[in-house]
């Protein structure tokens, strides 16, 4: 059984009061809930109609308690149960990257199970919740990520028991410590300047900008001049097209003088504030930036100067400069977005550094 092939979403077509149909490689199969049981079974036929009809009599007989003896109920296998899962979040409009992170996540987690030959959701006991953890740290994954795609894992089931497709939990009573967060990587002013000033021409307004709003590489790349409002001087970062923010939220950033001065500037040729150079797809130079082409830039730059960092780094840096500079926690938030006060006390180490400067200043004689 090819698990990678199967991992596909399942249309289920309602054709009774408990009964479902759905097809799978051509043939069609009835999905019943009764009893806290699932009952899932082949109806033996590639013709839809005489599909419903099977699926409409055997729901019939199992109503009248007739079938107990005559259907054979299959555990559910672990990409069925995440068929259902993937379908219910579209159903309820859940985020993409959401459906996305469930998708990716899941898939690993049924190729790994596969490879244990383990296909049953049942099997995705807290032993194997231990295995997985323990292949994906050798794999190189970092506790929070673990962390997080154990959390998915748990929300699969808990999914499965809420609508009765498993009876028990394999994986209750299971409590998982959550990682302690590391102290965000920083610049501070005095290397932002440096890095600014190093950078390509080609990429420096780009970098400028995240240095000066504490927007997301995204949140950049998505920017366009319908967004920017110079009057009231403030950024909106919004959903659009078929791209969100992380939380889905909308928030305004105000305009500093330095962003004010790198966004008049941008050429207004095309929707987008930051456009990546014409090409030979794109002659007009009208298409968005490229992260990887900035991440390959900062890293140059970085190098010569022998610092350490990421793109992500620009905002940490925002939020560390902001923290310095008395800025009310509430207010960083509504500036940056997605950032709760137990993650802003992991900036706020880099505070130890003015802090010790300030007491030398008022031990200096002359102070």
């Amino acid at each position: 059984m090819n698990m990678k092939n199967e991992f596909v979403n399942t249309n289920y077509e309602r054709v009774g009061e408990i009964a479902s149909i759905f097809n799978r490689n051509g043939v069609w199969y009835i999905n019943m809930q009764f009893r806290g049981k699932q009952i899932r079974k082949s109806l033996k036929t590639s013709n839809k109609k005489e599909a419903r009809a099977r699926a409409l009599a055997l729901e019939r007989e199992h109503l009248k308690g007739d079938t107990v003896k005559t259907i054979n109920t299959e555990p559910t296998l672990i990409t069925d149960a995440v068929d259902e899962l993937i379908q219910n979040c579209e159903t309820e409009d859940r985020r993409p990257k959401t459906i996305s992170k469930y998708k990716q996540v899941l898939k690993g987690v049924a190729e790994f199970a596969e490879s244990h030959n383990l296909y049953k959701l049942q099997q995705l006991d807290v032993r194997f919740v231990d295995a997985y953890r323990q292949y994906r740290k050798q794999k190189g994954a970092k506790p929070k990520t673990i962390h997080t795609e154990v959390g998915v894992i748990r929300r699969l089931l808990l999914f499965a028991k809420m609508r009765r497709i498993i009876e028990d939990d394999p994986l209750e009573g299971l409590r998982l410590t959550e990682p302690k967060t590391e102290p965000q990587p920083f610049w501070n002013q005095d290397e932002v300047d440096q890095i600014i000033k190093a950078s390509s021409p080609v990429h420096r307004s780009a970098f400028t900008f995240l240095a000066e709003t504490g927007m997301r590489i995204g949140e950049l790349q998505w920017l366009t001049w319908d967004d920017v409002d110079l009057k009231l001087g403030l950024i909106h970062i919004r959903p659009k097209d078929d791209w969100t923010t992380k939380t889905g939220n909308v928030r305004s950033v105000p305009i500093s003088d330095r962003a004010r001065e790198i966004l008049q500037e941008q050429s207004r040729h095309c929707r987008w504030v930051f456009t990546a150079r014409a090409s030979s797809s794109y002659p007009q130079g009208d298409h968005q930036v490229s992260e990887r082409r900035l991440l390959k830039s900062l890293k140059r730059t970085l190098e010569n100067l022998k610092l350490q960092g990421h793109l992500h780094t620009f905002r940490h840096s925002f939020i560390s400069r902001s923290i310095v500079a008395g800025i009310p926690e509430a207010i960083i938030r509504k500036w940056v977005g997605h950032v709760d006060h137990k993650t802003l006390q992991h900036y706020t180490h880099i505070a130890d550094q003015e802090s010790q400067a300030a007491m030398e200043r008022l031990n200096r004689p002359d102070a």
